[in-house]
């Protein structure tokens, strides 16, 4: 996937799956931002992905509109364009549905759902003026997951969010098609991120986890990250408004599998 000199804004791109991400497409030849709220983990990781690349760091609360804006305009000025946007900051906050407050399901819808809508609206029309002006259109990639088709009870709203990702991805692609903007969105199952670090410590926790993992592992940031390449990429051209999932098999599962010890 030749992503050379392709430029990208990957928002929540500090650590996890997002850092995967702009690690992968630094290889890979794009210049990228990593925007992200945490501002000492988003300079350090700009700051080591650069002996890579060209990377640039912008702090930025995607859940703010005017933060999008000068994220916008902060990757304009840094690389005259935005080809390639990678909408991967997220959160999380558990608490049943009965106990959870309206301010932690605004904060997470905020982040999750809003942000994306946010980041994904500005940076379109960026891409739409350039295809107007004859340059090639861009490629948007949202991230989902798995709880956006089932969900976890003590995980209101980020299960929500998610399943509004599914649909957000949807609606932006057959709003850009015209324009021939290609929107895809993946939908990772359990991947080794801080997010899991508490199952990963928890050996039933853990158990369970696999039980319900065909492929009897738990995933890589770089297996996602492997798929954002590809549907930021050329060879992806006739792909749009779709969600890939990478869940180890854990989607097409209605039982449990043996786990090895």
């Amino acid at each position: 996937m030749n992503l050379s000199g392709k430029a990208t804004i990957v928002t929540g791109g500090a650590g996890g799956i997002g850092y995967a991400i702009a690690e992968r497409f630094t290889t890979e030849g794009a210049k990228v931002m990593i925007a992200d709220v945490d501002e000492a983990r988003g300079a350090k990781a700009a700051a080591t992905l650069s002996e890579r690349g060209e990377v640039k760091f912008h702090r930025t609360n995607v859940a703010s509109r005017a933060d999008v804006e000068g994220m916008v305009a902060a990757a304009i000025e840094a690389f005259g364009r935005i080809d390639v946007l990678v909408n991967n900051a997220g959160i999380v906050h558990a608490a049943d549905f009965l106990d959870l407050t309206e301010e932690d399901f605004d904060r997470v819808l905020g982040v999750n759902l809003k942000g994306s809508f946010l980041a994904g609206q500005a940076v379109a029309r960026h891409m739409v003026e350039r295809v107007k002006a004859g340059e090639k259109p861009g490629a948007i990639v949202n991230m989902s997951s798995v709880n956006a088709v089932f969900a976890i009870a003590n995980q209101v709203p980020y299960s929500i969010s998610k399943g509004g990702i599914s649909q957000l991805t949807k609606v932006m692609s057959l709003g850009l098609a015209p324009y021939g903007i290609r929107v895809n969105a993946i939908g990772p199952g359990s991947i080794r991120t801080d997010m899991l670090a508490s199952v990963n410590d928890d050996p039933a926790a853990k158990n369970r986890l696999l039980s319900r993992t065909p492929l009897g592992r738990i995933g890589e940031p770089a297996e996602i990250a492997a798929i954002a390449a590809f549907l930021a990429s050329d060879e992806a051209s006739y792909v749009t408004g779709q969600t890939i999932y990478a869940d180890g098999g854990r989607l097409p599962l209605n039982y449990v599998v043996p786990v090895k010890s």
